[in-house]
């Protein structure tokens, strides 16, 4: 006799999630501390929780998804029904305009046939001569360091911005350099504050907060207006391969170009996406290592063995396979897009329970990188956890710091070259030491610290 298999239980339209407060609902707590609130909410709730924000019947319903099933369906097998529209994007669309983070539909499809071949595997290995160039000028300026401590995250945040910027910009970089490091942080911490507030004043009143942002923006676009149309004076050079020419160059099929906008557009994205999670990565990677003496030994046995006293190269990144595992380690316990929103467009079915459509939704990579059900001692520091034979049977979104789908990010794997190329660099040459052990985050358009990270590099 053949027994049937149950049949799955129907959808529930009933998403569970915490109260929060009479008046404000779950506002000031998402607002204030995020990561922890989310990560308290699976623990509390399940792998798709609802919460309120704003007084009841008045407020918006905000849908948190945890499990690698329900982000792959977001970002991957649904994300024609999944958009990039709510209050953050339209914040960072206006202020850092319509590029390849921010666009949708025609737009984005356009501008990534154009984009895309500047960034296959072999262009991209091209650029190993710019990174190794800004981490031997990193390396001149620690060994200077009087007493040897330097703040891990400042010091990779100026790295890879000066290493995006030389590849963007070329010989232009240093005009670039101070007022991106200057003006990012403040149109950040401007953007997601407008992108969570109840009530958005307009831009032009002229508030402390809006003279700030708006004011870190005008410095953005001028420094890279300026340098685009300096080029456009100069006229293009046929021999050139900074990304910027690249992109003046870019032709569709038809003959289609990205017009002085666009270029803009395309220029600050890449400023933002390619130097803040690099340095976030970058940072954290240094940070646990000098907290961790036994992963630091066998990263820098491995640094020693491959590198030597030479250059690096990007044949260097597939002989680097431990310090890779380092950085997925670090990206897995710190990612710097570690929550990425949506808006559904029609109502869907995510872990048995009916998603509203037009609901903002918020997948959560934070979270779901330190699943349980997924990682063994989801806090610990573990570089093996990424050895080919354990990641075999992991599910795919169980770890995304790019993103996925679609949508995922298009400089990944220039993102993994620097980073691991760099990394060996610093580990040959440098011993690390924790300073601060303890080392407060905040959540703006990427992951950063909200307090020092230091650590103090002692010379090999």
């Amino acid at each position: 006799m053949t027994i049937a298999a149950p049949a799955p239980a129907a959808p529930t339209r009933s998403i569970p999630g915490p109260p929060g407060l009479p008046l404000i609902g779950s506002g000031l707590d998402i607002g204030r501390r995020p990561l922890r609130t989310l990560r308290d909410a699976r623990r509390d709730y399940g792998d798709l929780v609802r919460f309120h924000v704003g007084p009841i019947g008045l407020g918006a319903d905000l849908y948190a998804v945890f499990s690698p099933e329900g982000a792959q369906q977001v970002l991957g097998g649904e994300a024609a029904n999944f958009r990039k529209e709510n209050a953050f994007y339209d914040e960072l669309r206006t202020s850092v305009g319509n590029g390849l983070l921010t666009s949708q539909d025609g737009d984005y499809q356009r501008q990534r046939r154009l984009v895309q071949p500047l960034f296959t595997r072999r262009r991209v290995d091209g650029y190993a001569n710019a990174i190794a160039l800004e981490s031997r000028a990193l390396t001149a300026r620690w060994r200077a360091v009087p007493d040897g401590v330097v703040d891990a995250a400042d010091e990779m945040s100026r790295f890879a911005l000066r290493t995006v910027s030389r590849i963007l910009f070329g010989a232009d970089v240093e005009e670039a350099v101070e007022v991106v490091h200057r003006s990012f942080p403040v149109l950040g911490a401007y953007v997601q504050d407008r992108g969570v507030a109840p009530i958005r004043l307009p831009r032009h009143w002229p508030t402390p907060g809006n003279r700030r942002g708006v004011g870190a923006q005008r410095d953005l676009y001028a420094v890279c207006d300026r340098i685009i149309a300096d080029r456009g004076v100069r006229g293009a050079d046929p021999d050139a391969d900074d990304l910027l020419t690249l992109l003046e160059q870019a032709r569709g099929e038809d003959g289609e170009r990205l017009d002085r906008d666009e270029l803009r557009d395309q220029v600050l994205v890449f400023l933002l996406a390619g130097h803040e999670t690099t340095a976030t990565s970058l940072a954290f990677a240094l940070h646990l290592l000098a907290g961790h003496p036994e992963q630091r030994r066998l990263a820098q046995e491995e640094a020693e063995k491959v590198l030597g006293g030479r250059t690096p190269t990007a044949a260097d990144l597939e002989e680097l396979p431990y310090i890779t595992r380092v950085l997925k380690e670090a990206m897995r316990l710190y990612p710097a897009a570690s929550l990425i929103g949506r808006r559904s467009v029609e109502e869907t079915v995510i872990g048995g329970h009916v998603l509203p459509g037009g609901s903002q939704v918020l997948v959560v990579p934070w979270v779901t990188h330190r699943h349980p059900d997924h990682w063994e001692e989801p806090d610990r520091f573990d570089p093996d956890r990424f050895l080919p034979e354990r990641e075999k049977g992991r599910h795919r979104y169980a770890w995304f710091p790019f993103g996925g789908g679609p949508r995922a990010c298009i400089g990944q794997h220039f993102s993994m070259l620097e980073a691991v190329l760099a990394l060996g660099v610093l580990l040959r040459d440098f011993d690390l030491e924790v300073v601060d052990h303890r080392v407060a985050l905040a959540q703006g358009i990427t992951l950063r610290t909200a307090s020092p990270m230091r650590i103090r590099v002692m010379p090999r």
